[in-house]
């Protein structure tokens, strides 16, 4: 999210941290198994799983291609922003733009990496740190695309699922950034819950929502917040239409509602478990053809 999100996983469910692209996996898919038989998950702690966010957050840290994307993100906003303010018409509701924050619009991915190599799961108290610390840096594209919004006369409101106790630490990290529009009206952190359909409600009310920006699907609408794969990947199939035009989703191969579904909603699993979960979810290729003599 979010997005996706520590955003939708801070107290309600403890957050897991898992890379799209384990290492794991990478060394699976290189070798070729020779079988479609499910790979068998050694005894792992919290180090080992967490050493499986190293090729995701690797990724996003020096990946040319994480910055395109990120930028291909935001210009396709600031097309849609423009398509939705040539319809506006004087005596229509003020437009607004949603946003998630973290992987949205600012970048934690040095939090995931103080996990690596460490014994320890996320938790409230280090990732509240992390908050209070206030070092998060603005995702490429994302303060000229707000700035641009805020240029046009539209408000910006960051409906993100930091927990309320990390307000100020959270503004001051925005602002240090020099987003517009950070201030307790446009700030929307988690209270009782962490679906947003309400705090999106409160902005409906007053405000044309143009658009949504968010690296969660739940950053977007309440139905996507499954806990399986097969609906969440069947809704998006239902709702095509909307990304990129109304959705606008931003890339986050290290934790969200997609490896929440992998464990049937489940955060409370062993690292083993998990571990057999993620492996599970691979498709894997039979392996090269025997060469007949």
């Amino acid at each position: 999210m979010s997005a996706n999100t520590r955003h939708t996983f801070f107290s309600d469910y403890p957050r897991r941290l898992v890379p799209a692209l384990s290492a794991l996996a990478v060394g699976i898919a290189l070798s070729g198994c020779a079988s479609q038989d499910q790979p068998q998950s050694p005894s792992l702690n919290n180090t080992a799983i967490n050493e499986q966010l190293v090729m995701a957050t690797v990724w996003m840290q020096s990946a040319a291609e994480y910055r395109a994307l990120s930028y291909q993100a935001f210009n396709v906003a600031r097309l849609r922003l423009d398509q939705a303010l040539e319809s506006h018409s004087p005596g229509d509701r003020p437009l607004a733009v949603i946003v998630d924050c973290d992987e949205a619009v600012i970048d934690n991915t040095p939090f995931e990496a103080w996990l690596i190599g460490r014994d320890e799961q996320y938790s409230s108290a280090n990732w509240n740190a992390w908050v209070e610390d206030a070092q998060a840096r603005a995702l490429p594209g994302a303060q000229a695309f707000l700035e641009y919004a805020r240029s046009r006369g539209v408000e910006v409101f960051y409906v993100t699922n930091r927990d309320e106790s990390g307000l100020a630490a959270t503004m001051k990290n925005l602002q240090q950034l020099d987003f517009p529009w950070v201030d307790e009206q446009h700030m929307m952190l988690r209270t009782d819950t962490s679906d947003k359909q309400s705090r999106r409600d409160t902005v409906m009310a007053t405000h044309e929502i143009a658009l949504l920006v968010g690296d969660n699907l739940s950053d977007f609408d309440s139905r996507y917040d499954a806990d399986d794969v097969a609906t969440r990947n069947a809704q998006v199939i239902q709702d095509r239409a909307h990304f990129g035009e109304r959705y606008i989703v931003l890339p986050n191969p290290t934790y969200g509602g997609w490896e929440k579904a992998l464990y049937d909603g489940d955060y409370s699993l062993s690292p083993q478990e998990k571990d057999q979960r993620r492996r599970a979810a691979l498709r894997i290729w039979s392996g090269p053809l025997e060469q007949t003599p």
